[in-house]
């Protein structure tokens, strides 16, 4: 590791803010030389409960209720944002104006018009900004990127695409309903701000931007139990399909980005798949450690390639050992800090601002899309 330490500030205490800690304490496990040191020094949330389980982290010599504090503490260099969408712009903007560089939860802002402005203004102020998407670090989604990239002439015509993620915890009718069951806090964009950044990190930074979107949009239960003994609306989209097109080599392929929170048995599995004439791949972290490769020839096949724990920031971790979602976490953070100090190279980097105002340009195409019934063309 170089001698200079990232110092993190995180507002937000809650599930992700508590993952981002654990990360950040496993950071001595990357070995990786031209990483900087790295540790979690402030903390900020409402909730004195969330507070308190950051005393344990040992680097943590600020704990606080208040966000001003916290940004205004010179030994904070970046900070994670984990709140509800409506919060977004405000508390990013705050952030980049008490210059601060910041690692932003998806999906960047509630909307297009709250994404173009944090974007803007990071640019004015020359900060660093990246948005959060840690399941392409999967080193399976890795090397689906790394062929792509690589190899795409190698696989013939593109004939189709999908990417999804899908989870089934809202099939529970009795959980509770929280922020992101409702349009005022998560968004008109529902489960597209929830899920979406995980489907479009992939497809975008290989330059696969949708230019034609039809969406299929689906609510899943009007009410929910509120956690207080009553019930409360749950106005937002659950599970949405879109069926985009997009232009590879010349040619227009079509493309398939799914986002369910009503999906069946499955629980957080995120997938990818380009198929062509001549070649394909495919991953899906329902078994993390297999990439699949179609061949074309005399005979057809899919062939498995089991890939063990080879991650693109190496760790002390064997290679032989299966990878999990804090392991990407990690991956995540130690490329946010590469590319922060100039060194990812060639290497995957996070979702940057360019890429998230994409994301929500193609979710208001899909609203669109639903509310009028036909296929939306996207502006070039």
């Amino acid at each position: 590791m170089s001698q200079s330490t990232l110092r993190w500030g995180i507002i937000g205490g809650g599930l992700m803010g508590r993952e981002f800690a654990a990360a950040l304490g496993r950071w001595f496990a990357l070995v990786d030389e031209t990483l900087p040191a790295a540790s979690l020094v402030a903390v900020c949330d409402l909730n004195p409960a969330a507070r308190e389980w950051f005393r344990r982290v040992p680097t943590v010599s600020q704990i606080t209720a208040s966000a001003d504090e916290l940004l205004s503490n010179p030994d904070v260099d970046a900070v994670y944002i984990a709140l509800p969408h409506n919060l977004h712009q405000e508390f990013y903007l705050k952030a980049l104006r008490a210059s601060k560089d910041v690692l932003a939860e998806k999906p960047f802002g509630i909307d297009l018009d709250a994404a173009q402005t944090v974007r803007d203004e990071a640019a004015r102020l020359n900060r660093f900004v990246r948005c959060s998407s840690e399941i392409p670090f999967f080193p399976g989604a890795q090397r689906v990127w790394q062929t792509l990239s690589n190899e795409l002439e190698s696989m013939g015509r593109i004939l189709e695409i999908r990417a999804g993620f899908h989870h089934s915890s809202d099939l529970d009718a009795s959980k509770p309903a929280n922020w992101k069951r409702q349009n005022q806090t998560c968004g008109e964009n529902g489960v597209l701000n929830d899920l979406g950044m995980h489907v479009a990190h992939l497809p975008l930074r290989l330059g696969w931007t949708p230019q034609r979107v039809y969406a299929q949009l689906q609510k899943g239960y009007a009410t929910r139990p509120d956690g207080r003994g009553g019930e409360t609306a749950c106005d937002t989209w659950d599970n949405a399909l879109l069926h985009c097109d997009v232009e590879i080599e010349g040619e227009i392929v079509p493309m398939r980005w799914e986002m369910k929170r009503l999906a069946p048995t499955e629980t957080n599995t995120w997938f990818f798949e380009a198929l062509g004439t001549q070649g394909g791949v495919r991953f899906s972290t329902k078994q993390p450690k297999t990439l699949y490769r179609f061949q074309n020839g005399s005979e057809q096949s899919w062939n498995a390639i089991d890939l063990g724990h080879k991650s693109v920031f190496e760790t002390v971790t064997g290679g032989i050992f299966e990878f999990g979602f804090p392991d990407s976490i990690l991956q995540m953070l130690a490329a946010f800090a590469a590319e922060r100090a100039g060194v990812l190279g060639n290497r995957f980097g996070m979702v940057t601002p360019d890429e998230a105002v994409a994301s929500q340009r193609v979710w208001g195409a899909a609203l669109q899309s639903y509310e009028q019934k036909r296929a939306v063309e996207m502006e070039s």
